[in-house]
């Protein structure tokens, strides 16, 4: 399945025709989320403090980063298996020209961002030049480039980074009250603004137009999101900036899968690829791209993860971070099977996950049952998109 409807203005035939085609949105996470806090609320009063939602936000953006590269390769239908050795590797790489050679930590950050999307094509080349099962380049990958990671460690086995430096700041600044609430609003302006430009536009091409009350609420909706968030975390240290980068990551990626021609080719792909090359898109590129894609993001989960640790070492990508990462694009929405999925599932689907790990961790239940929790949770997440594509091919 395409973009094709996701892509229509909302109306009650187009919610229709989505429900008959299998595409149920994001109304069960959104429902999960909310039985996730009433139940841990419910258990531990500290589980929607301010504090425990601010540390919330901060250890959702690296693995949240990573998720959405994630979903740019399970948009065609496809499995990236190497992000996190990837994302180690270019922390490592990064942590090493800053800290050993003395680099500008911006110099560093772009070297490590390209390292990633030297990484991202080979593996483009590998699967699409030598046909390759993704899975198995990928897996290759995720081998190698782990290997390559504990050669450049060697025996020190840690980097620290300068706890008052500029990559360690990233994850220790906070937005003043007013900036956060700058950004709020000019937020809320541009999208209600974008929302009635193109409503106005599509009423003057004589195109069906999304009704305008349904405009008004969901204006509405992120207003009152967007300021319950800064309300809870300016009631602690504030709005971490970790947050805003992977928000702006998110939302820069949105626009780029809906309102271009890259992201347009890649529901395409995802959909049918033969069909995707008959109508004259590059197939080759589009996936050599969203593998590029892939391992760029990658590197920036990394660098996220560094600047939260203030440190690499032989660990860093490792532990459960690609699992985390697969298993939040695939809670958030996105489909295994390739031609359906958004940006935001990343942010939804990292969300979940980190929730239920802070809640366990506040209960002090052990990391066995959250895994199986997790695994539960991502079960029910692919169970409903395999009925939901029977329901649909019926």
């Amino acid at each position: 399945m395409t973009d094709t409807l996701a892509r229509k203005p909302y109306t009650p035939k187009v919610a229709v025709e989505r429900l008959r085609q299998g595409d149920v949105g994001a109304w069960p996470v959104v429902g999960g989320l909310v039985a996730i806090a009433i139940v841990f609320s419910a258990l531990n009063d500290r589980f929607l403090a301010p504090e425990n939602l601010t540390n919330l936000a901060l250890q959702m953006a690296a693995t949240g980063t990573i998720s959405l590269g994630i979903i740019m390769v399970l948009l065609l239908g496809e499995i990236d298996l190497s992000a996190g050795s990837v994302s180690g590797l270019c922390a490592t790489i990064m942590t090493i020209m800053h800290v050993k050679q003395g680099w500008n930590p911006l110099a560093a950050i772009l070297v490590a961002l390209a390292a990633g999307a030297g990484i991202g094509l080979i593996h483009g080349l590998m699967f699409t030049k030598l046909r390759m099962p993704s899975f198995v380049v990928t897996l290759a990958g995720l081998m190698g480039w782990l290997g390559l990671l504990l050669f450049l460690l060697r025996q020190g086995g840690t980097i620290n980074l300068p706890f008052t430096g500029f990559i360690s700041k990233l994850s220790d600044t906070w937005l003043p009250s007013w900036l956060s609430w700058l950004l709020v609003a000019a937020l809320v302006l541009v999208s209600g603004g974008a929302a009635l430009l193109t409503r106005r536009l599509r009423l003057a091409a004589g195109l069906p137009v999304t009704p305008l009350w349904w405009l008004l609420v969901r204006t509405g909706g992120l207003t009152v999101l967007l300021a319950a968030g800064v309300i809870i975390m300016s009631a602690d240290r504030g709005v971490p900036l970790l947050l805003i980068i992977f928000g702006a990551l998110v939302v820069v990626f949105d626009l780029v899968l809906r309102h271009t021609a890259f992201g347009r080719h890649v529901y395409a792909v995802g959909g049918n690829a033969e069909a995707a090359r008959r109508a004259g898109i590059n197939v080759t590129r589009i996936r050599i791209l969203a593998f590029m894609l892939a391992s760029t993001l990658a590197a920036a989960g990394g660098i996220l993860a560094a600047s939260r640790l203030s440190a690499v070492n032989q660990q860093s990508g490792g532990s459960d971070i690609l699992l985390m990462a697969i298993a939040a694009a695939v809670i958030g929405g996105t489909s295994l099977f390739g031609g359906r999925g958004r940006a935001y599932d990343a942010l939804l689907g990292v969300l979940v996950i980190q929730s239920i790990t802070s809640g366990m961790y506040l209960l002090s239940v052990d990391s066995s049952v959250r895994f199986m929790v997790t695994a539960a949770v991502l079960a029910l997440a692919v169970a409903i998109d395999s009925l939901a594509r029977r329901g649909a091919a019926q």
